[in-house]
């Protein structure tokens, strides 16, 4: 049997759809900088019959389990004596693993209640998994020949902890890490997915590294994998294909990796010593979110109204009442002047501003639902750019790539601008 992974992970509340199953997509990214083959993930409730029934389907086509969940203290936490059951092996308390969580408990000032005791039973021949954050260790196992088990909490930030410090060490140690497996994702904004596939058709039929091309919200990615025996190798194989693509893309590919169009634009402003403030209507102040996310955006952020309603159009951002009238609230020339009024006020060098209509109601003919006005203004800029985005995709959808397309609509600005403009300087 070829050696691959498998990623199983325990809660019924995964299966409600409560919560996401974010530390599938961690392992995920995990295994491959490892190298680690990863063809299968599960998800499975609160029971043991149905862990069993999973555990023994794994158990035959992969060798390495990474199990997350089930590992509280309390009934329906069940993993670890579900994992016992179906290998017919004793649970045995481990008295350091007892006397760790007591030490914990006590260090927050309260008893260790009588439940967390479960979590110092292990099976036997188990070896500890140490949990540096919270009090639920995992376990280290090798029931049967050629079959590794790892098992972790579902609390992302514990079974990361865990991940770093003992598990990926040990993985290298015993054999398991055999090269890597590297990516790099170029983020492009402004450009449909098949016309990308269709530029960059060479590089998509490249063996190694791989390219491939994803979607999603208004943006489009490329990743650009390769598999090599170092992370340094791998690098060198990405480098070139990267510098390719860029070259030929241009401005349509604003970013890499984890940068994001706030990331991006927070840079260039950081680095003009610029500033800018925001109007919006339709997106309630998500663009100032996405701003405000960036760490540091207060140096160049100044801050932005919400006028939702027209007469804080008129109010706030100088917006008048026969502007609203001749050409309506969701318009070119409204959005300008918020983004002039807004810009006025605070004495910002940029400002953007967004009017439209995000649905699900309230479009006409003439407007509808999906129809967006951006509005910019900046030192000899004052102009507006029209979005008509697919009503169907939802108020969210419409929301968020209405607050993108306006900080790329900044980003171009800025990158065509060759001059420095100082904020006293407008």
């Amino acid at each position: 049997m070829t050696r691959s992974a498998e990623v199983i992970a325990v809660g019924t509340e995964l299966l409600l759809g409560e919560i996401t199953n974010s530390n599938g997509q961690f392992f995920a990214q995990e295994l491959a900088q490892l190298g680690i083959a990863h063809h299968f993930q599960s998800i499975v409730g609160d029971n043991p019959q149905r862990i069993h029934q999973v555990l023994e389907v794994a158990c035959n086509r992969s060798n390495l389990l990474l199990i997350t969940g089930g590992l509280g203290p309390t009934p329906d936490d069940l993993t670890t004596a579900a994992l016992a059951d179906f290998f017919n092996t004793p649970l045995v308390e481990h008295p350091d693993v007892l006397a760790n969580i007591a030490a914990k408990h006590a260090h927050r000032g309260r008893p260790m209640p009588p439940g967390n005791a479960k979590q110092a039973l292990l099976p036997v021949g188990a070896q500890v998994l140490p949990n540096p954050v919270g009090t639920a260790p995992g376990l280290i196992w090798s029931p049967r020949p050629n079959l590794l088990i790892l098992t972790f909490p579902g609390v992302p930030a514990e079974m990361k902890a865990m991940w770093r410090a003992t598990a990926v060490p040990y993985l290298r140690a015993t054999g398991w890490v055999e090269g890597v497996i590297h990516s790099q994702v170029l983020r492009f904004w402004g450009v449909l997915e098949a016309a990308l596939a269709e530029t960059f058709a060479a590089e998509l039929a490249l063996a190694n590294p791989t390219v491939a091309p994803y979607a999603g919200r208004g943006e489009v990615r490329l990743r650009i994998t390769a598999r090599a025996e170092t992370l340094e190798a791998a690098q060198t194989l990405i480098d070139p294909v990267v510098q390719r693509i860029r070259a030929t893309a241009g401005r349509d590919c604003y970013g890499s990796n984890d940068e994001t169009l706030a990331s991006v634009v927070g840079a260039l402003l950081r680095e003009r010593h610029e500033t800018l403030a925001v109007a919006e209507s339709c997106t309630g102040g998500g663009l100032g979110t996405m701003l405000t996310e960036v760490p540091g955006s207060s140096a160049y952020f100044l801050g932005g109204i919400v006028a939702y309603d027209n007469a804080l159009k008129t109010n706030l951002l100088g917006v008048s009442p026969q502007t609203l009238s001749e050409f309506g609230a969701v318009s070119g020339p409204v959005a300008e002047v918020m983004a002039a009024g807004i810009r006025a006020a605070v004495k910002s060098t940029w400002a953007l501003a967004i009017t439209g209509i995000a649905g699900p109601a309230g479009g006409t003919p003439d407007k509808p639902v999906g129809l967006v006005y951006v509005g910019i203004a900046g030192p000899g800029v004052l102009e507006h750019q029209v979005l008509r985005l697919a009503g169907e995709r939802g108020r969210t959808w419409i929301r968020e790539v209405s607050a993108c397309s306006a900080l790329d609509r900044l980003r171009r600005h800025l990158l065509s601008s060759s001059s420095t403009v100082h904020p006293g300087n407008i």
